[in-house]
């Protein structure tokens, strides 16, 4: 884009709608697109019907009453009909004296909007109108219906865009051989036909955005994408990163205690792991895998490169509850092997965190687990060799880059730690292409075996007593399970059970049983005891928030009951489920809802009963949601997509995959170009 371009000052209307310049503003694409283009006379109006019409006013007035109002008659005087079927009604609840004084009898209208019966015959409700002569043209083009903010009309928009469009710098920024081979619209064709579509345009292509220029936009950003990641991939790629080739022996030692075997699935992404770390560059993979996959271990034994190498490792978790419980579950496995472990969290307290501080700094501790207050000013990592962070879609792109940055390197020149990422949140095949692209993926797609296949069932709420006489009778059998609730305290607005009303309830309903609560306000001490005593088998029932919804290990316990499950997502339930299952006992899952359903929280009930596989499950929640949500947008940290899918331009997508490379091996001035037209502020994801 040419300097002048850049320079000039932002326009009041592009600034209110969030932005920075004409290029930015010809992006901002109607929503939806009204017919102006051809008049529907007065008598052929008909209820229902959105419809343009002209006539002249033959009567005005403002109604006090019933409400006061303004009320037009519109008649049609060239009609060959008679007056009463060839008029139509307008009438305004709210309006201005200056709209009084202008619409008087003898004007001439135009009006826009939908027809409906009136008690007098047809009227419109809030029309849009224009004042006319009998020669006034119609629109040539469809007209279009903008996103907005709150007090910026459609008028001042539209002159907005269509001045953008005049200004802005249209040119193709691809070779013009590209979008031909590929049979798409140049740029600026598209722009002009979906701010000012014709009137014979396929309108349900332009409704459905698979017509031609819908597609080259969408084409565009998701190169603009592909090329953004791709590149950043390559600069880590010349980072330095430690070279960690040690480790074999720690991890044979670690293999030969554990009571089973790793799976096919796990010996490939640890190889997959092992070589990332050897090779010297910088590691930036990503670890998915089902709910019981083994991720865990695979993450535990990626630390021993860096371990037998001299160098540290900081593996990070959202919360003290699953912070604690991979802390306990990595010194089960290396303590062993004689390997210094440090536990790091906002709970610790006094002497116990001064004493964390000082084995992270002085480099005692050869592995930190612990929660965002690894990446707190006052910790630092003398030899951070490797950063894990787990569930880590439930951090933000600031806290990951925290992580990776604590590390520093005793050489001329510092070197950039690898990073590894886990999910237990299946990432589907689309968004894996996109949005992951500059990640290397590795899946866990193998269960380990022993784990039991869990039942899942529906029930309603009104079976509640039911349930709680099942639970009993489980429980004294010998077995343990978990109650969930979705909140810790009472919410009149949702009419929630709470945490410590179910606990109460439960208590009283259930006298023979022991029970436990847990929940996010706890203090870490109190969570931390009150697992424990559940894990040992001093509890029956443990009655709990969310916080349990990853990291909880308890072979024994074999029935989940998940209250107001309509309320949750897909990957929260299913995150919930794989509590259980995790010994030989028979595990079942109740799933309790209250009616009304909406039509959503319908379609999820229905596919977390039906599957089990959270891979399919992640893809009929992307389906459902839509990668933003999907994803959560503030935290993903990549570029994010306005306009193209990778679930339903899938086409597009592989398309600018394949493209992407090609054009920074041998067209860098038109990835430049592209790139300053889609990511303008240059976002820069390098090291996230």
């Amino acid at each position: 884009m040419t300097d002048a371009l850049s320079k000039q000052a932002v326009d009041p209307i592009a600034k209110r709608l969030g932005y920075a310049s004409d290029q930015d503003l010809v992006l901002h694409l109607p929503l939806r697109y009204e017919d102006e283009t051809r008049l529907t006379p007065l008598h052929q109006a008909r209820p229902g019907e959105t419809v343009t019409v002209e006539g002249v006013i033959v009567h005005a007035e403002v109604q006090p009453r019933p409400r006061r109002q303004f009320v037009i008659e519109l008649s049609d005087p060239s009609a060959a009909v008679p007056r009463p079927a060839a008029r139509l009604f307008a009438r305004w609840l709210h309006f201005y004296p200056s709209q009084v004084a202008q619409l008087k009898a003898g004007v001439r209208l135009r009006l826009h909007g939908e027809v409906r019966p009136g008690l007098f015959g047809a009227e419109m409700v809030h029309p849009r109108y224009r004042l006319v002569q009998a020669d006034t043209p119609l629109a040539a083009t469809l007209t279009p219906v903008y996103p907005s903010v709150a007090g910026l009309g459609q008028t001042a928009i539209r002159r907005a865009v269509d001045r953008a469009l005049r200004s802005a710098d249209l040119t193709d920024t691809l070779p013009a051989d590209i979008p031909r081979d590929l049979s798409l619209p140049a740029y600026a064709e598209a722009i002009e036909v979906l701010h000012h579509p014709p009137p014979d345009i396929d309108r349900l292509a332009l409704e459905r955005r698979t017509h031609p220029a819908w597609r080259r936009l969408k084409f565009d950003e998701l190169l603009a994408q592909q090329l953004s990641l791709r590149r950043h991939a390559r600069a880590r790629a010349a980072l330095a990163a430690p070279a960690l080739t040690g480790g074999e022996a720690l991890a044979e030692r670690l293999l030969a205690g554990l009571p089973f075997r790793l799976t096919r699935a796990q010996a490939r992404v640890w190889d997959e792991i092992r070589a990332d770390l050897a090779c010297g560059r910088p590691m930036h993979r990503l670890l998915q895998g089902d709910v019981g996959s083994g991720k865990t271990l695979v993450a535990t034994l990626a630390c021993l490169p860096a371990v037998a190498s001299g160098w540290q490792a900081a593996v990070m978790a959202p919360t003290e509850l699953l912070a604690e419980q991979l802390y306990s579950k990595l010194r089960e496995w290396l303590t062993p092997l004689g390997i210094n472990l440090v536990w790091l969290a906002a709970g610790l307290r006094g002497r116990a965190r001064q004493a964390a501080f000082a084995a992270i700094t002085t480099g005692e501790a050869q592995i930190a687990v612990g929660t965002h207050a690894l990446i707190q000013e006052a910790v630092t990592f003398p030899r951070l060799a490797l950063a894990i962070v787990d569930e880590q879609h439930r951090f933000g792109v600031e806290q990951r880059l925290a992580l990776r940055t604590k590390g520093g390197a005793p050489h001329s020149s510092p070197l950039t730690p690898h990073l590894l990422m886990m999910s237990a949140t299946p990432i589907p095949r689309s968004l894996a292409m996109s949005y992951y692209a500059d990640l290397d993926v590795s899946t866990l797609d193998e269960l380990p075996p022993g784990r039991t296949p869990v039942a899942t069932k529906l029930i309603n709420q009104a079976r509640r007593a039911e349930v709680i006489a099942r639970l009993h009778d489980y429980c004294l059998a010998g077995a343990q399970a978990y109650w969930v609730c979705p909140l810790v305290e009472a919410s009149e607005k949702l009419q929630l059970k709470a945490a410590e009303a179910a606990y109460a309830e439960l208590s009283a309903a259930l006298p023979d049983l022991r029970l436990g609560l847990v929940h996010g306000r706890m203090k870490a001490v109190e969570k931390s005891a009150v697992m424990e005593a559940f894990k040992a088998g001093d509890m029956h029932l443990l009655v709990a928030t969310t916080v349990i919804e990853v990291g909880v290990d308890v072979p024994n316990a074999g029935l989940m009951v998940i209250e107001h499950a309509e309320r949750m997502g897909l990957a929260q339930l299913h995150q919930l489920r794989g509590r259980v299952g995790r010994g030989r006992r028979e595990s079942t899952c109740i799933l309790l809802y209250a009616e009304p359903l909406s039509a959503t929280a319908r379609q999820r009930l229905r596919i977390i009963h039906e599957h089990t596989d959270g891979f399919v499950i992640a893809r009929e929640d992307l389906r459902l949601r839509g990668p933003g949500e999907f994803m959560g947008a503030r935290q993903s940290g990549t570029p994010w997509l306005r306009f193209a899918s990778p679930e339903w331009d899938g086409d597009l997508l592989e398309a600018a995959r394949q493209l992407a490379e090609q054009l920074l091996d041998r067209h860098t001035p038109a990835v430049d170009r592209h790139l300053a037209r889609w990511l303008p502020r240059g976002l820069d994801y390098l090291q996230v």
